[in-house]
Parts: C-alpha cells; structure tokens; sequence
C-alpha cells in the first residue's frame, strides 16, 4: 500500500496573518479559514499547504517546538515553483519575507532562492525541474 501526501500543515501563531502573509508574498489564494482562526488552507494545487494555531497542537495532545522569525529555521522548507523565480524572490522580500539567498542557477538546470516567512520558517523559490 502506497502513501500519498495529502497536505502538509504547519503550526503559526497567528494563522490569519499567515495566510495574509502567504497571499501577498507568494500569490496563493486562501481556500478555507475556519471561524476560529486556527485553521486554514491555501489553494496551491493537487496538495493543500495549511496552517493550523499553536493552541490546535495543545489540542491535538502535540509538544510542538514553535517556529519563530529570530529562531534558527527548523529543518525543513516549502518549495514553491514560480516561472519567474527571481520576481517571485522580489516579491516575496517586498512583502515582508526575510531575504536568505537570492535566487541562483544550479547545475540541474533548476532556479532556486530562499525566504523566510513570518513564522522564520524557510520557504525555497524555485523554477520547475526541467525536463
């Protein structure tokens, strides 16, 4: 029996202003915020990115470590694939992202750069794998 990702969700103070954060910086529409504010997910095709309040991991029965902009960045990232990564890169530092490093050409052929979010959580701005 194989798996298959369905969603990824990550644990924010303030879902709310992630999800503000995630549609300025990255252009992802906001597909569902639940009443309460502790839960929401964003429109980024076949798998969802969500976000979910640090109280919901309390609620859960979960110790989280919370992720926080002066913290070292937890280990691991989003990888979100853009056309134009270095407009993308732009974009995402004008609309408040910590800048990491600027997007490059790596050796595969693939564009990548890196921004932190609000949460200090690592976001990589790639172009898509070539063929």
């Amino acid at each position: 029996m194989a798996a298959r990702l369905g969603y990824t969700i990550l644990y924010v103070a303030d879902v709310e202003a992630t999800v503000s954060f995630y549609e300025a910086a990255f252009g992802l529409p906001r597909k569902f915020i639940h009443e309460s504010n502790l839960y929401a997910e964003m429109d980024t095709g076949q798998t969802t990115l969500s976000f979910a309040g640090e109280a919901m991991a309390e609620m859960n029965g979960l110790a989280i470590r919370a992720n926080r902009k002066n913290d070292v960045a937890a280990g691991f990232e989003l990888a979100l694939i853009f056309h134009d990564p270095q407009e993308a890169y732009l974009n995402a530092v004008a609309a408040g992202a910590t800048p990491v490093k600027p997007p490059e050409n790596k050796p595969w052929g693939q564009i990548v750069g890196y921004v932190r979010d609000l949460n200090g959580c690592l976001v990589e701005i790639a172009s898509a794998m070539p063929d």
